[in-house]
Parts: C-alpha cells; sequence; structure tokens
C-alpha cells in the first residue's frame, strides 16, 4: 500500500522521550493500531478500515506511541465540527507491556502541545465508569490545567444493544485555560 499521506505528517516534530517515540498516526499504521486495540481489551475495537481512515484524516487530533519502530500506544480524536475549539478524544490505548510508564499522559500532553492545537480550548470523552484509568487521565488533565471534569449523560448502556456488557459512556469535558 502506498503512503501519499506520510509526506504531510513528517513535517510534524516528533518528541522523543527515552526509548519511546511521539508522533502523528499515518495511512500506513491503520493495521497495527487495530492489532493493537484488539489486544486491549475492553476497548471497542472498530473496523481496521477506520484505523487507516484515522491515519489518513485525523493525523493532526492523534497520536502514535512507538518503540522500537512498533505502535505502542494511540489515541484518536477528532475536532468537533460545531464545535471546532474541542478536540474529543475517542479512543486512548497503551499496550499492556508498556504500561505504567505514564504513556497515555506523555501522548495526550504531547498532542495537545502541539502548535496546531493551541486553539483548543476544551477536550471531551466519554469514559465507562469502570474505566479507572481513563478516568484518572482526564482528572490528571483538569487537574494540571486547573479546571475541573463535568460529567454529564452522553450514551446508556441500553444504546448498546445486545452488548447486554457494555456499560454506560457519560460524557467528560474538560476546560484547558480556564
Amino acid at each position: 500500500m502506498v503512503d501519499r499521506y506520510s509526506q504531510s505528517n513528517s513535517n510534524f516534530m516528533s518528541s522523543d522521550t527515552g526509548d519511546v517515540t511521539f508522533r502523528r498516526p499515518s495511512l500506513s499504521d491503520g493495521l497495527a493500531i487495530h492489532e493493537l486495540i484488539a489486544a486491549s481489551p475492553p476497548l471497542d475495537l472498530n473496523s481496521v478500515y477506520s484505523y487507516y481512515l484515522f491515519g489518513a484524516h485525523f493525523s493532526a487530533t492523534g497520536i502514535v506511541a512507538e518503540q522500537a519502530g512498533k505502535p505502542v500506544g494511540f489515541i484518536s480524536g477528532y475536532r468537533i465540527p460545531e464545535r471546532p475549539d474541542t478536540l474529543f478524544v475517542w479512543q486512548v490505548v497503551v499496550s499492556e507491556a508498556c504500561r505504567g510508564q505514564r504513556i497515555a499522559w506523555r501522548m495526550l500532553d504531547a498532542l495537545l502541545a502541539r502548535p496546531d492545537n493551541q486553539d483548543l480550548a476544551f477536550v471531551e470523552t466519554t469514559v465507562s465508569p469502570s474505566n479507572k484509568a481513563s478516568r484518572a487521565l482526564f482528572e490528571r488533565l483538569a487537574k494540571d490545567r486547573g479546571s475541573a471534569v463535568t460529567e454529564s449523560a452522553f450514551l446508556d448502556a441500553s444504546a448498546f444493544g445486545s452488548a447486554a456488557d457494555h456499560e454506560a459512556e457519560p460524557l467528560l469535558r474538560i476546560p484547558l485555560h480556564p
């Protein structure tokens, strides 16, 4: 597969902390990201195609953590079309082998530090009540920014139909510049 998007993505300078490098996702990352998420239950696994699209179309609002040339972390996000000052973080994943190294925090911090994301005023995400690691990540973001997390209803567990084991997904909103 020819990655015609990698040239535009290569203009972003990677940040390197230790042996983990952070960079924009590209079209060619689709399968590796899909496999990373598949190996990280209980995250919802989307189609391989959706991860190719994410790398091709939403690289400005996503980030990949790499170790030894292999993706070990990923954040997908997008600006909400009706509210372009708001980044919606869709998924955050860190491989099991790399957990405990603050990679999720370092990815989120690097993503928000990009020059093309300086106009963001809010981060929103949905996090199920039992996902303590993700909740802690976004609570830390709020604390770091001197703000607070506000929580509101978004998707009730019944919205997931036959996936009876799926929890509700409340919406978390964090002001970046209180």
